[in-house]
Parts: structure tokens; sequence; C-alpha cells
């Protein structure tokens, strides 16, 4: 199994590291486990997270594996460049446990599914000021009465294809794809045709609640 210095990847505060060791020290077998930090993907401009017990035997091979005031830690491969420089903080207020990471995610890593060639053009050509006021006017208007938001992320403009992200009440709901290919898809498409395709890049499974509002 390899593993690199943990200490460089994460600390834990004093009051951080008590209520782990609390924690840990309720669970059955508590001298086998380790603390498993790992990013899980993206939240808004920064990086969701897992925080769980498990046996230290367990680790993957390139994990981060250390010690921190005598509580074990394990960082998965692919988490340790992201959690780098990372602190595990004890919140007075709210009374739980924040992670404060230095590093944010990659454009490509909040918008998968983008070509990054794509993404890199932004969203200021003159196709996609149009979808964006189509969005603004007449979508988001519609799909607000459930919390719901559009947003373009990329737009290709030589295919003329649109890549949207949903969000509030069409994020993760089972309608998602109809309300796409039957309402966003329909509207944008009428209203600029030449626009040939509508990817929706959604992380469906997670993510923030913004919704809509009308000013």
């Amino acid at each position: 199994m390899t593993s690199v210095e943990t200490f460089e990847v994460l600390t834990l505060t004093d009051e951080a590291r008590n209520v782990v060791t609390d924690a840990l020290n309720a669970e059955d077998h508590a001298e086998t486990l380790a603390l498993y930090v790992e990013v899980t993907g993206t939240r808004g401009a920064g990086y969701s997270y897992d925080l769980y017990f498990s046996d230290r035997a367990d680790a993957p091979e390139g994990a981060a594996i250390g010690s921190d005031g005598g509580v074990t830690i394990v960082v998965p491969p692919k988490s340790v460049e992201r959690l780098r420089g990372s602190r595990l903080e004890f919140a007075n207020e709210g009374g739980g446990l924040v992670l404060v990471n230095p590093n944010v995610p990659t454009p490509e890593e909040i918008n998968p599914g983008v070509p990054a060639d794509i993404l890199a053009l932004g969203i200021t050509g003159p196709l996609a000021l149009l979808a964006i006021d189509v969005l603004e006017s007449s979508v988001n208007p519609a799909i607000a009465s459930h919390g719901g938001r559009a947003d373009l992320i990329a737009l290709d403009e030589e295919k003329k294809v649109a890549y949207l992200k949903l969000s509030g009440g069409c994020q993760g709901c089972a309608m998602s794809r109809l309300t796409l290919s039957q309402g966003i898809e329909t509207q944008l498409i009428e209203a600029i045709p030449e626009l040939t395709g509508v990817i929706d890049v959604t992380d469906h499974a997670s993510g923030e609640n913004p919704f809509y509002a009308k000013e």
C-alpha cells in the first residue's frame, strides 16, 4: 500500500480533533478505524465532501495516510490534490465540522459534460446572449412555480448547441428530462431557430437549491 504524509494534505484543529476522537471512541472496534475524508463532487463554486469512519486496512492504493494527534486520516487518491493544505475545523455556530479548503474546482469539474474548448469560449457570443435573454425573459419565469431555474453554461457557436444546467425544483426532479425536451428546448429553438440542440449537463444527484426570483 502506497501512502503519502497526510499532514501535507489535511490537518485538524484541536476542537475538531476532540469531536472526531469522541465520535471514534463511540464506534465498535475503534482501534482499527480511520477518518476517511474525500471529495465527492462540486457544490456551487466549491467542492462537496464525505467524512466517515472505516477500517484503516481498507485504504485504497495510493491513498494519503497519516496521523493527526492520534487520529488516523485516510484521503483516497483522487482527493489528495483537491484537499492538499485543507483544515478540518469545528464551527461553534451550528456545532458541526467544517472543511476549510484552499483549493477550488476547475471550470471543467464544475461543469462536467461540457467540452473544455467550448467552455473556454464563454457565453458572450451572439447566440449565447440570445439564449440567455430567452431563459431570463421566458423560461425561468415559467418554471419558477416549482422553484426551477435554467442557466446557460456554454454555447457552441459553430455547431449551434447550447449546454444548460438546471437547478432548484428542476434539479434531481424525475420530470426534468421532460421539462427540458418539451419545455425549455422547445422554447429556445422556437426563439432561436439557428440552435440545433440543447444538452442538459446538470448533476441531478447532488447540489444546491437556488431559486429564480422575479425582480
